[in-house]
């Protein structure tokens, strides 16, 4: 029985493009489960005889969250290709009817909750989606690249490629913050077992600056997750892809740096915000943007002050004519993602999990946006 729908569909249609030697793009989101799963897909890939052709990563802040135009653009003239989306793609309908029309044949791997209407992509392999049992269901996505091995392997991968792999799909497993049951408690057992023996230079190098690897298991998550992409490209895929040791070093020392700057930062606007709000706690939900904040800092903030106040949270950067930002939501039976759907007519994207979001909102909506916030949690 397959273990993901369209799974099997998935690993044969990647396993045909390498026998015809097609163009393979490999596109993934920019937060540790989207760079962990574009690393394993690759060496994957890889592994199987293939060439990846391009890997491409969107800064959120300028280029939005998920598939976006401005990549497409960036990415036409490489058309036709295989393109895979790997931890987003689930939200971005007329973004794969671009994409389709542009010549590519798009294959979504992602486990974000499924919106008001699905793309047409060729193959889409989403664990949240129906026809799927419930104990795949909590996958990150890089436990779904993960499942996706053992079905091109037929549950035969390599031993040191899977270590390799269970390393990474742990990582994005800790960090995408899934529940431990099952499957991801075996991922994550496995995985960490590995990080003890990694070979991959890019996380040896952050034992020099943190000590031993299993131990410092969250600073190692929290450095990676500070790469900002800029020109489609990601500091932390560059570690742990490259072959240089000093390379590693270099890139691991940077962006240990910017983890420390990064929480001094959350510090600082966790403060403002609560100043903010110190004289409307009777409000519903907690609502604050600035154009001084960094979206990349949003969603550390929302969860601090939402676990604090036990609200759910909206937090954005204010920029010229939208804001972007992150939402949490962690009282039981709350779900961030059927709040925005509540508010899917005033907003311009919007996508994540229960207790986990994100959004991209004109400003001149924004009042209205917080105003069907405080109506759907009325409920």
């Amino acid at each position: 029985m397959e273990k993901i729908k369209n799974l099997h569909i998935a690993t044969e249609r990647v396993k045909l493009a390498i026998k015809n030697g097609e163009r393979i793009i490999l596109y993934g989101d920019s937060d540790l489960d989207g760079i962990a799963s574009v690393v394993m897909m690759k060496e994957i890939i890889e592994a199987l005889g293939g060439i990846v052709d391009v890997v491409c990563f969107p800064n959120r802040e300028q280029d939005g969250y998920g598939i976006n135009m401005n990549a497409l653009n960036f990415l036409k003239d490489k058309s036709p290709a295989l393109f895979i989306t790997l931890d987003l793609g689930t939200a971005n309908v007329e973004e794969v009817v671009a994409a389709n029309s542009m010549g590519f044949e798009v294959i979504i791997i992602d486990h974000h909750n499924p919106l008001l209407k699905i793309p047409e992509a060729k193959i889409l392999v989403n664990p949240k989606l129906d026809g799927n049992t419930q104990d795949f269901k909590e996958l990150c996505n890089g436990g779904v690249v993960w499942y996706f091995a053992e079905e091109a392997f037929e549950n035969k991968i390599p031993e040191t490629l899977g270590n390799s792999l269970l390393t990474l799909a742990s990582l994005a497993s800790i960090s995408d913050m899934v529940v431990q049951v099952a499957y991801n408690k075996e991922i994550i057992e496995k995985g960490l077992k590995a990080l003890e023996e990694t070979s991959r230079l890019g996380l040896q190098a952050f034992s020099d600056i943190f000590g031993k690897l299993r131990t410092n298991t969250q600073k190692i998550i929290s450095s990676l997750n500070t790469a900002e992409s800029s020109h489609f490209q990601n500091a932390s895929y560059l570690l742990l892809t490259s072959d240089s040791f000093e390379e590693c070093e270099t890139i691991a020392r940077e962006l240990a740096d910017k983890m420390f700057y990064k929480q001094e930062q959350i510090k600082s606007i966790t403060a403002e915000v609560e100043r903010r709000i110190s004289g409307k706690l009777d409000e519903l939900v907690i609502f604050e943007g600035d154009p001084a904040w960094k979206s990349i800092l949003a969603g550390s903030v929302a969860s601090v002050i939402a676990a604090k106040y036990r609200k759910p949270c909206f937090i954005f950067k204010r920029m010229d004519e939208e804001s972007v930002g992150s939402v949490r939501s962690l009282r039981e039976g709350e779900s961030a993602v059927e709040a925005l759907k509540h508010c899917a007519e005033v907003l311009v994207s919007y996508g994540g999990h229960p207790k986990a979001a994100g959004f991209r909102v004109k400003n001149k909506n924004l009042e209205k946006f917080k105003n069907k916030l405080t109506e759907y949690f009325k409920r």
